[in-house]
């Protein structure tokens, strides 16, 4: 009976600080009317307010590699904006990334608006995003400069709504909510589930409770003088978490770090089981490396993970399987509740799976604390404290170590 009573207590532990997240997120989004859903964001019209700020240009940086799930119609929403002036700069490698095409196409569609293809095979760092941002970044005009992913989609006042919080000239760095929209693989739908739960509630509650800033990068308004003051890109382009590592640099420097309760749509629609794996390992790992003892919190906030060990580390009976099906059941209540203050529009039976899900990621967990090895974007690399990168060379008992494991959770899978 202890080690059911151990489990129990930190399951309930669990419980209590998804309260606070659930607490956050609805502190976060309170009073305020959600955006339009994906499905109607094409024809969002947005009734632009008098404006007694003047609106500043914005150079809008995308980093591309690859075809993202919907990607014509992610950047298309880009040059939909209900803004006066910015601009768009599409980055890439090389002119054989099927990306290129899709911008071009892009480009095409709206002569009329300062779209630019810049294609350089940049190597400066080890981060291959931040590579094709500095390449960007080169050829930017405007003094507020703006990343944006390649996955993502936003309604026609986005620009507008996001740099209204750069009206106070102390703020540094301002980033949004994001959700995740779409599914229709089970990888894509566990995708969607953990941006909309683990992922939204743990950055609110990290601003809410803690006034600690969690930067995604999916989006990211700063000023060029702030992002020069810390040393531009070239100063994280060997980071795997370069967007936390600009977020903290940024807030180090005394300059607030602002989360925008208006909300991005990344789009995740064919995600296959195996990248879903892929993608969480290494952020499991970033995570391990950033926060080190505290990435212990994570365990012990997945309470459907902590709840169930008791079946397999003591005896299935009708207390065990009560208990786990109650804190299952409360997590998908919680879960649902989150969905709706954020504005997703999917099916609610699809939060019977949102246990599975914690379940796949509390194993997860445990890989970053035997596993420093990463592979991004068909590059290897060993991540190293505060996620700064290092070349991955295949040789001696480490990488013995390693090929071991992936033989063995090839065979596995």
């Amino acid at each position: 009976m202890e080690i059911f009573y151990l489990f129990a207590v930190l399951s309930i532990i669990g419980l209590f600080a998804y309260v606070l997240q659930v607490l956050a997120v609805r502190s976060l989004f309170k009073g305020k009317i959600l955006q339009a859903t994906p499905e109607k964001l094409k024809t969002f019209s947005y009734i632009p307010k008098t404006e007694t700020y003047i609106l500043p240009p914005i150079s809008i940086l995308k980093p591309l590699k690859g075809l993202d799930d919907n990607l014509f119609d992610n950047l298309v929403s880009f040059c939909t904006q209900d803004y006066p002036q910015y601009e768009i700069i599409f980055s890439l490698q090389d002119n054989n990334d099927p990306a290129f095409k899709v911008a071009k196409k892009v480009k095409d569609k709206y002569p009329d608006k300062d779209i630019f293809i810049v294609v350089d095979n940049c190597h400066i760092g080890l981060n291959p995003k931040v590579n094709n941002l500095i390449t960007a970044y080169k050829v930017s005009r405007y003094d507020f400069i703006l990343i944006s992913d390649s996955n993502v989609m936003v309604g026609k006042d986005y620009l507008r709504e996001t740099v209204k919080n750069m009206r106070d000239p102390e703020v540094g760095l301002v980033s949004n909510v994001i959700k995740g929209t779409g599914g229709s693989t089970l990888g894509s739908i566990f995708e969607n589930l953990h941006l909309n739960t683990f992922i939204v509630g743990s950055v609110c509650f990290l601003d809410k409770f803690l006034k600690k800033p969690c930067v995604i990068g999916k989006s990211m308004l700063m000023r060029r003088q702030d992002l020069e003051a810390i040393g531009g890109f070239k100063a994280v382009k060997d980071f795997l978490a370069e967007d936390y590592v600009i977020g903290e640099r940024i807030h180090k420097r005394g300059r607030k770090v602002i989360l925008s309760n208006y909300v991005i749509n990344n789009i995740n629609e064919y995600w296959g089981l195996k990248k879903f794996l892929n993608r969480h390992i290494r952020w499991g790992k970033l995570r391990w490396k950033l926060g080190g003892i505290k990435y212990l919190c994570e365990l012990i906030a997945n309470p459907v993970f902590m709840s169930f060990l008791p079946l397999l580390l003591w005896e299935i009976s009708i207390l065990t399987i009560f208990f786990a099906l109650f804190v299952a059941l409360f997590k998908i209540t919680g879960d649902l509740y989150i969905a709706k203050i954020i504005g997703v529009r999917s099916n609610p039976y699809v939060y019977l799976l949102s246990p599975f899900k914690d379940l796949i990621v509390g194993v997860i967990w445990f890989i970053p604390l035997f596993s420093k090895v990463v592979i991004w974007r068909g590059n290897k690399y060993i991540i190293g404290k505060d996620s700064i990168l290092s070349t991955h060379t295949d040789t001696g008992f480490y990488s013995l170590g390693y090929k071991i494991f992936y033989a063995i959770k090839a065979r596995i899978a």
